[in-house]
């Protein structure tokens, strides 16, 4: 048992942040059909703006430094998300080769940018609620109960607002058909630009709470670029569900398995599981309504 709840929460720390950058990316993915290979890089930009944010907090000595990065984490790749869609990818709707050529491209200019701003160095970075918590007779980290808790809210949030708002009802008819949902008035443009935004800022957050945790340089984005995708495709295209679905498979099998087995040899594992687990089933654990389906025809 005092090995099981830390593993437990161990793995909730990553699946959720996997869903909070997989989510985003689910419904671009299977709204746009767009492979933005460029997504990791809002989580770097969330985790830099808390390192510029607490670096300008020691000099100014402006109390509250975590939190106003938290602040500002979203807004700043919200930004940067609508900045992107705008001038690159709403070219290049309908055109997958050319957007992971474009993407992959922003992708390290963004990276050899930030090391030129900020050095190659990893940035220091500190947490707001540092020490333990007793929880069920161990020892815990305090922060890592804070990132589960504000992670597994932000994706409440999400889900309620796909299923019970306008603008949710909009993306969802975008998504079944974008053809049909713009001959009935929806403006397909505006909504999946809006779409884009908000998933830049949910992996902008992600990024934030993981900085604490992990070693921030310019590279960051790149550890979950590709776990993301592996999280999309297992969980669902274009599902929310789906892709907390996935993030469980992922991170909850990844986290496990580095307990027993060489990190390397874990994530070689779980690939292999999630290509058994496409192979049974093609569309997912909770499959989305895509519109590469709705094109093809296919499951």
């Amino acid at each position: 048992m005092s090995v099981a709840i830390p593993a437990l929460l161990n793995c909730l720390t990553l699946i959720s942040v996997l869903a909070l950058v997989a989510i985003g990316l689910a419904i671009v993915f299977g709204m746009m059909d767009v492979i933005n290979l460029a997504h990791g890089e809002f989580v770097t930009a969330g985790a830099y703006t808390l390192a510029a944010v607490q670096s300008a907090a020691l000099v100014h000595g402006f109390p509250g430094s975590f939190w106003i990065g938290l602040a500002l984490a979203p807004l700043v790749g919200a930004g940067a998300g609508f900045l992107l869609e705008w001038s690159v990818i709403s070219r290049l709707y309908h055109r997958p080769l050319d957007t992971i050529l474009a993407t992959v491209g922003i992708s390290l200019i963004l990276q050899k940018g930030i090391e030129l701003w900020f050095g190659a160095l990893p940035q220091t970075i500190y947490t707001p609620i540092p020490g333990l918590v007793s929880l069920f007779g161990i020892d815990y980290p305090g922060y890592r109960l804070f990132v589960i808790a504000v992670a597994t809210g932000l994706i409440g949030v999400t889900l309620a607002v796909f299923r019970f708002t306008a603008f949710g009802v909009d993306l969802r008819a975008i998504i079944q058909n974008r053809t049909m949902a713009e001959a009935l008035g929806i403006d397909a443009r505006r909504v999946t630009r809006r779409a884009f935004a908000a998933g830049a800022a949910l992996a902008a957050t992600a990024g934030v709470l993981i900085a604490p945790l992990a070693s921030v340089e310019a590279h960051l984005g790149t550890f979950f670029i590709g776990k993301a995708f592996f999280v999309v495709i297992v969980g669902g295209i274009g599902s929310i569900l789906g892709s907390v679905a996935g993030s469980a498979f992922v991170g909850g099998s990844e986290t496990l398995l580095n307990y027993v087995i060489d990190p390397s040899l874990a994530s070689a594992l779980v690939l292999l599981g999630a290509l058994i687990l496409v192979r049974l089933r093609p569309r997912g654990l909770v499959p989305g309504y895509s519109a590469a389906h709705d094109l093809t025809g296919r499951g």
